[in-house]
């Protein structure tokens, strides 16, 4: 489901950069569609992780006859808290703006900063849609069921498509604000049938609850960290603002690069933290840490088998897949240029992104929300400096290094945290593996690089469509390369991965 719903992103993402390119209405969307999801993550999905599931997990297992009634009174709660904050922010949405794009103010376009806060103002009712559907997400998966709200993205990204298709040329950047909003509706009512049926009912509210209480108190520490997050957000959209250092299209070209690096991250490093949150979650709850750290072992080799080629793969093709995929209408070779400097730098940090899914589960897993908050706090400080150092000399490729460095170093402080709190995870073995795959990934990345070099690059004036099948064909036989390495060196992994035999 996160495989398809990335596809349809892409389809979504190449509709709005044929229509809008980098110019002032794609940036003005993008900055206007990043403010509520901000609040997404600090209210929803990010809730749903530090306390929801883990939560609710123990409910179910210690005390079944209180589980409904605690999601009941967690959906009224949460309606107020999100009513609040989404009127709050359709209120004070020039201020909001303003700290998050300052470049908009004095940009060369007057229009720029008035049409970003008419499309974030109308954008804020998404924040109670999303919010709703996240707890809703929650509440599912920590019954083990996965399918509905792997869903919700999809529907989202088909309205949005729909929405720009058939809409941009009367509507302009506000046809896209209506698709997102159309998308947050969906999203929650394709969960509602599969919560009813499971026993779902709304009762009276029990501000009293214990467990409601103690989400409460999870909550904090994981807001403190998801604030912590944001100023990241923060910082790459500030410093993306200033066009005189950046250039034109800093906001976009962070936007597509992101989009394209959020494919393997989600299809990978999300979709399989996601699954297994409610596992850690009932491996903590009774106390089995021996097949707790089995359990986060195996998804390290899991990732490393699948991201360590996906990373390379982002490095060697950055430019012809950017420029396939997206270039076309007013996206034009100078948008391709920065967005794949953009996406190369954003690579080198995929296979920590995904590490750093896992581990910060495991601790949400064992009801600890204050350690990635202090993991968090060293990684922003320095990707402050970073950003602020590398910008001047990398341009928007020195934006995304920074992020890329301060994730692995995030990364590397959450697996020294957790070996502290649960022991060795056999590391050596771990290292031993990821050794391996890096090198079967690279003679991949060479011939990926040749096929680039030989088959693509002489095809620049063919047409497109000629042009994304040789690139899918390279991408293909560069997966079938890696695919017959892993065979050739009977890598055990792999085997137990595919339920391979021999």
């Amino acid at each position: 489901m996160t495989g398809v719903s990335r596809i349809l992103g892409f389809i979504r993402d190449m509709v709005i950069a044929a229509a809008f390119g980098t110019g002032v209405s794609a940036e003005a969307f993008v900055v206007a569609f990043k403010i509520p999801n901000l609040l997404r993550d600090l209210v929803g999905e990010g809730a749903t992780n530090a306390a929801f599931v883990p939560v609710l997990t123990e409910s179910r297992e210690k005390r079944p006859a209180e589980f409904w009634p605690l999601v009941s009174t967690l959906f009224f709660s949460m309606s107020g808290v999100l009513l609040l904050l989404a009127a709050l922010g359709m209120l004070f949405t020039p201020g909001i703006v303003g700290l998050l794009a300052p470049g908009f103010l004095s940009s060369a376009d007057s229009d720029k900063f008035p049409l970003t806060v008419t499309l974030t103002r109308a954008m804020f009712p998404y924040v109670f849609l999303i919010g709703l559907s996240a707890l809703a997400m929650g509440v599912l998966n920590s019954l083990k069921e996965f399918t509905s709200s792997a869903l919700g993205p999809i529907l989202l990204n088909i309205s949005l498509i729909l929405a720009g298709v058939f809409f941009e040329k009367r509507y302009g950047p506000m046809a896209l604000v209506i698709g997102v909003l159309a998308g947050g509706v969906m999203q929650l009512a394709c969960q509602i049938p599969p919560l009813v049926k499971s026993g779902f009912r709304l009762t009276r509210p029990s501000v009293s609850h214990a467990s409601a209480a103690k989400i409460g108190k999870l909550l904090l520490p994981r807001a403190l960290g998801s604030a912590l997050y944001q100023i990241n957000v923060f910082v790459d959209s500030i410093l993306a603002s200033f066009e005189t250092i950046i250039g034109p299209g800093g906001q976009s070209a962070l936007y597509y690069s992101n989009r394209l690096f959020q494919l393997p991250l989600a299809v990978f490093g999300v979709a399989l933290s996601q699954a297994l949150l409610p596992t850690l979650s009932t491996q903590a709850v009774r106390g089995d840490l021996k097949e707790m750290k089995a359990t986060i072992l195996f998804a390290f080799r899991t990732l490393m088998l699948l991201v360590l080629p996906a990373s390379v793969g982002l490095l060697v093709l950055a430019r012809p897949i950017v420029r396939i995929i997206f270039e076309h209408g007013r996206f034009d070779a100078y948008s391709t240029s920065i967005t794949s400097r953009a996406l190369f730098f954003y690579a080198f940090g995929l296979l920590s992104c995904c590490f750093i899914k896992v581990l910060v589960n495991a601790f949400y897993a064992m009801q600890d929300t204050r350690t990635p908050v202090k993991t968090m706090l060293l990684s922003v400080s320095l990707n402050v400096a970073l950003s602020v150092t590398l910008m001047r000399f990398l341009g928007i490729g020195g934006l995304t290094l920074a992020s890329s460095i301060s994730a692995t170093v995030n990364m590397a402080l959450l697996y020294a945290a957790l070996r502290r709190k649960i022991g060795p995870l056999s590391g050596g073995t771990a290292l031993a593996s990821f050794l391996r795959f890096l090198g079967m990934s690279l003679l991949m990345g060479l011939f990926a690089w040749g096929w680039n070099r030989w088959m693509l690059e002489p095809r620049l004036g063919d047409p497109r469509l000629s042009q994304s099948l040789w690139l899918g064909l390279g991408i293909g036989a560069s997966v079938g390369l890696y695919l017959g390495l892993l065979w050739l060196f009977r890598v055990e992994e792999a085997r137990k991965l595919f339920s391979w035999r021999g």
